[in-house]
């Protein structure tokens, strides 16, 4: 299951702020800071069962609020508390009726211009890394999971933020540097002290981010500004491919901000049937959509009441799960089925069974166009759609590197990561080799 939990960072990454909840890469556990009062409690979600449901870990003391918290695969919640220059990290588990708490360290950020957060939960559910950005390098932390404490696998040149996991191995990560004023997409190699290399490189002047990654079919979703200079555009392109970047049309909603937070596992070497869920707010609200790339249309959904906006995962046999809290229902699961791929008929099924809203409770907004598909202008051609921008020149200096095993290696990973293929970047093509329908 591919999901994202991403803070953009503002006039960055054009995104929608914070994900609701983070949720292991499995889909079994979520966690968030849940409201309790005037302050914000550690939640843990299991959502493997039958049905939903939450544990609350309160851990600290009173002036240790937690800013941060990711679930790991074995059920722990990892919790991160800034405390004067450092931000210490402990993992969280329920013991009875209490809760217990392991301290794993701290991470020193003496400069008061340095950021640090978490990075989306890795592949396999047992480390969780985290980002410190500093004024001229960012350095790339394992905060928890490793044999030997906390550990700093790898310093970046320049500003980084985003992050998106290219392989299932918790190897390959993508990061969006900051340049000379200009955002590129670069992939670190943590199996290999942190050697970097370039990703995504659309134009000279382009800002060029990459989103969400799916490591089955190896589509990307990027965000760039590369077709229309001065304004941000969502895209998509295919790792290794030689097809061009494209930018369709129906992604370009009048007055509203779209952001991909999942994308369908399971499609191999199909990345244009890869389902692709977008929150997209507006001034009605958020809302739902999905998108395929071998379709020219976004089919919009209203969102749960109480969704946490922003989160949530695909399941291979396409059902969109989003994670919701109201006070009828504090911890639910809402399935949305993908309409071609359902099983049965599409819509938004929630579970558990909500009560009617209660008095003065609001409901989801709804889309703007209600649900349904808002189909886009202009007709496909022999050659591939019309509807949408491609640009030839994406490229990058890794080609060399497709599917080449590695030396051993005794850094992050082991022995064992030493045969993990590298990602290559989207490369030169004609425009005549496109996908169509």
């Amino acid at each position: 299951m591919t999901v994202c939990a991403i803070e953009p960072e503002a006039g960055h990454e054009g995104g929608a702020g914070r994900a609701g909840c983070a949720i292991t890469a499995d889909g079994c556990y979520a966690a968030r800071l849940a409201p309790a009062g005037d302050s914000l409690v550690p939640e843990r979600w299991t959502l493997d069962g039958p049905e939903p449901y939450a544990v609350r870990l309160p851990g600290g003391g009173p002036g240790e609020p937690c800013a941060e918290v990711q679930p790991l695969s074995d059920g722990r919640v990892l919790v991160r508390r800034p405390a004067g220059g450092r931000h210490t990290f402990s993992l969280l588990y329920p013991t009875g009726p209490g809760t217990g708490e392991l301290p794993l360290g701290a991470v020193a950020c003496p400069d008061e211009d340095t950021r640090l957060r978490l990075l989306p939960p890795a592949p396999g559910g047992e480390r969780a890394y985290a980002l410190a950005v500093g004024p001229r390098s960012t350095a790339v932390w394992l905060v928890a999971g490793g044999a030997f404490g906390l550990q700093q696998l790898a310093e970046v040149p320049g500003r980084c933020s985003g992050g998106a996991w290219l392989d299932r191995e918790g190897r390959m990560l993508a990061l969006d540097r900051e340049m000379g004023g200009r955002s590129k997409a670069v992939v670190v190699d943590l199996g290999r002290g942190g050697e970097m290399s370039p990703l995504l490189q659309i134009a000279d002047g382009s800002d060029d981010r990459v989103l969400l990654a799916d490591p089955d079919s190896g589509l990307l979703l990027i965000r760039s500004d590369a077709p229309s200079p001065g304004q941000d555009r969502l895209g998509w392109g295919v790792l290794g491919s030689t097809l061009p970047v494209r930018f369709p049309r129906c992604l370009r909603l009048a007055d509203c901000t779209v952001t991909p937070f999942a994308v369908q596992p399971g499609q191999l070497l199909t990345p244009e049937r890869c389902a692709v869920a977008l929150r997209v707010d507006g001034a009605l609200g958020s809302w739902i959509g999905v998108w395929r790339p071998a379709e020219r249309r976004v089919d919009h959904f209203p969102a749960p009441a109480g969704w946490l906006a922003g989160s949530g995962l695909w399941t291979a046999e396409g059902e969109l799960r989003l994670p919701y809290s109201t006070g009828a229902v504090p911890c639910g699961v809402a399935v949305l089925r993908v309409p071609g791929q359902e099983r049965r008929r599409a819509g938004l099924d929630v579970r558990p069974p909500a009560r009617p809203a209660r008095s003065g409770e609001r409901a989801a907004p709804a889309a703007p166009s209600g649900s349904g598909p808002a189909s886009d202008d202009g007709a496909p051609s022999p050659t591939g759609p019309a509807d949408e921008e491609q640009l030839p020149y994406c490229s990058g200096d890794m080609t060399d590197f497709l599917l080449t095993p590695h030396a051993a290696s005794t850094g992050h990973g082991g022995s064992g990561a030493s045969s993990a293929p590298r990602p290559v970047p989207l490369q030169q093509a004609p425009l005549g080799r496109l996908v169509t329908k």
